[in-house]
Parts: C-alpha cells; sequence; structure tokens
C-alpha cells in the first residue's frame, strides 16, 4: 500500500455517500482485507493505497468523507483538485435510494467534479434482495446523469470484499495523476475552510 513519502504519480479520490453506504467498511476491508464493523464517520478518514494505471504504479489518496445529514453541508469544501469520485450505495436499503440519487446529483453538478471519473459502488450485494446493478443504472437514470464523464457501476460487498478490487482498479484506470499533491496543503485547506 501507499507510503509516506511517495514519490508514484497521486491522484485524490473521494469516497462518498450516505450514512450507513458502507464506506468505511469498504475502505478498510479493501486496505486490510478485513471486515470492520465501521462506527459512522464523524469528518474523514484518509488512506493512501497503491493501485496500478496501466503499467505503472499510482497512489490514490482516499478520502472517506462522513455521509450523516449534517455533514453533507460541508462535502463541497472536499471538491477541489478531486481526481474521481467512488460513490457508495447501499443496494439493499431501497428506502434511501432516492435520497441517494439526490446526492449524486447535487454534487455532479458542482464545478469541481465537472467530469471527473466516477465509479459507484453498489454495495451490499451479499444481501438477498439487493438492486442490482443494471437495476441501479436505470433507477439512478445513470447514463442521462453521468453523459459529461467516465462512469462505472462495480456491484460490491464490503462484508465479503466482492467487487472491490475491480472497484478501486477501475478508478485507477479512470483517474488523472499529478505528480505533486501535496497532501498536508489539502488538509490544512479544508481544517480552515471547515472553520468558516
Amino acid at each position: 500500500m501507499g507510503l509516506k513519502g511517495s514519490k508514484l504519480p497521486d491522484a485524490y479520490v473521494l469516497l462518498m455517500g450516505l450514512d450507513g453506504a458502507g464506506k468505511s467498511t469498504l475502505l478498510y476491508k479493501l486496505k486490510y482485507a478485513e471486515f470492520f464493523q465501521a462506527v459512522p464517520t464523524i469528518g474523514f478518514n484518509v488512506e493512501m493505497m497503491e493501485a496500478k494505471q496501466n503499467r505503472r504504479k499510482i497512489t490514490l489518496t482516499v478520502w472517506d468523507i462522513g455521509g450523516q445529514e449534517k455533514m453533507r453541508k460541508y462535502w463541497r469544501y472536499y471538491y477541489q483538485d478531486t481526481a474521481g469520485l467512488l460513490f457508495a450505495i447501499d443496494c439493499w436499503d431501497r428506502t434511501r435510494l432516492d435520497e441517494a440519487k439526490r446526492e449524486l446529483e447535487r454534487m455532479l453538478k458542482n464545478e469541481h467534479l465537472r467530469g471527473i471519473p466516477l465509479v459507484i459502488l453498489a454495495n451490499k450485494q451479499d444481501k438477498e434482495g439487493a438492486l442490482t446493478a443494471t437495476e441501479l443504472t436505470e433507477a439512478f437514470n445513470l447514463r442521462k446523469m453521468c453523459n459529461d464523464r467516465n462512469w462505472f457501476v462495480q456491484p460490491c460487498s464490503g462484508k465479503t470484499g466482492a467487487g472491490l478490487p475491480e472497484g478501486f482498479s477501475r478508478m485507477a484506470l479512470l483517474v488523472k495523476t499529478t505528480s505533486d499533491n501535496n497532501i498536508k496543503e489539502t488538509v490544512k485547506y479544508l481544517r480552515k475552510s471547515m472553520k468558516n
């Protein structure tokens, strides 16, 4: 996984979604290959992970942002310099699909996220009755919503880990990298912005 001070090309990726969608569980299952019963994220978690982009290695800096309703008004402070968006959806909880769709639509309209690649992590596929990737694509009208960007829906399970490596690999292939992304400056900017 990513090393501190790594000189590999870097991409800053957001992992977003409603509270309960399984974002932190997905991230830690991929990073540590273990199932974590995560508590709600207040603020954010940051993990650096090595990935392959064609034949070269890159470092994905993944920001897992809390999804509670009171946190969503701060989401926009994380958008600047984002190279890719991972959006986790709880495909088993059909009562919140409209809410997830509204939040995703709102995000994709933001000027800082225009045209960036999107990988939807269609989570909780291990549960019977979960919406399939095809059903999700239709329900969210993704062909229309994402007509200005590269996008992909990856069925996955934070519990079993199925589909996770493929989802993150897809993101690594789609993102544009920079060599000088300075994570300390980004953290400083975010802390300052959230105080205002």
